[in-house]
């Protein structure tokens, strides 16, 4: 189902239920959009666009269901949100790859005290019937094995890629992000040349990321059809030919080291094959690339607020989780 959901946002919300009473762990937005694995996808806690009323919607029907399936400890729900829609798409009656991190984030540990909910001690009886709502953010981040394995496309998708997790905690949500693309080897440049190549869905959106990165002091190189979309929204920048136009062309640059930055969308058979050299290529000599206009835009806000870079101990920011 979230594969055909063009443009919706996913969510997992962890909640923990004692057969009469819920704790909501956490809900947790998905940086990529539905389509990408939730295992492949960076996920931020608390959600970094999700409305109030929306995030008490999510809350009502995780409730909802986790009492009438009659569960007894953990159940994550994996949502999917289009405009004011709410899809489900998963409800498991178990831990989930994401119960370490909510632990992690809001000083709890979820496991412990789901555990001791199905030896029969209530929420209430743990002190644990109030969801815990951090003053910062956590982003958890995917870990991904590409460069141990030449030739394997980085291009995310459906089918689950990554090998392990890493977690970035920050005042706001770009610099959670931020430190997190860095704990996982994929460091955002501050300066340099950005390339903007993308799907014709996606134009409008990159000329938004054009003007932030311009701002933000980045030089912008994209392909012709890219290029042609910014300068007629006033984006200056420079055209580079694609592998199948001759050199010199993208892939150059990437190999003399000239490209700092990738933004990257496809979509098609041909377009993805087209675009095959330019993401391994990025593999190989360490440039910082996304290939959804999720990942761009928040990695554009991490550009943008790099925070003051302090390293806070979890147990002075765990003291700080409102109840």
């Amino acid at each position: 189902l979230d594969h055909f959901l063009e443009a919706a946002i996913e969510v997992d919300v962890d909640a923990i239920c004692d057969g009469r009473d819920v704790l909501i762990g956490g809900i947790m937005e998905h940086i990529e959009q539905a389509g990408v694995h939730s295992g492949d996808s960076a996920c931020a806690l608390p959600p970094h666009t999700l409305t109030p009323a929306m995030q008490d919607e999510l809350r009502r029907q995780v409730a909802t269901m986790a009492r009438g399936l009659n569960v007894i400890g953990l159940m994550n729900t994996q949502f999917a949100i289009q405009g004011e829609d709410i899809f489900v798409l998963e409800v498991n009656p178990r831990a989930s790859r994401t119960a370490p991190f909510v632990s992690k984030a809001i000083g709890l540990s979820l496991p412990y005290v789901a555990a001791r909910c199905m030896f029969g001690e209530s929420l209430v009886f743990q002190n644990a019937d109030k969801e815990r709502t951090p003053p910062y953010y956590s982003v958890k981040e995917a870990v991904f094995p590409f460069v141990k394995f030449p030739g394997v496309d980085p291009l995310l998708g459906p089918e689950m890629k990554s090998t392990g997790e890493v977690m970035g905690i920050g005042a706001t949500f770009g610099e959670a992000f931020g430190k997190a693309q860095q704990a996982a080897n994929m460091a955002l440049p501050s300066t340099g040349n950005a390339f903007l190549s993308v799907r014709d869905a996606d134009k409008p959106a990159a000329i938004v990321l054009g003007h932030l990165l311009i701002n933000q002091g980045f030089r912008i190189i994209a392909t012709q059809g890219t290029a042609a979309a910014l300068r007629e929204a006033g984006v200056e920048c420079q055209r580079v030919n694609k592998v199948g136009e001759g050199q010199p062309h993208i892939v150059d640059m990437i190999k003399s080291d000239e490209i700092d930055l990738i933004i990257n969308t496809t979509e098609g058979k041909q377009a993805i094959g087209d675009s095959y050299m330019i993401r391994t290529n990025a593999l190989n000599h360490r440039v910082a690339y996304t290939t959804t206009m999720a990942g761009a835009h928040a990695a554009v806000m991490a550009l943008a607020d790099t925070g003051t870079g302090d390293v806070r101990r979890l147990q002075d920011l765990h003291r700080e989780c409102k109840v």
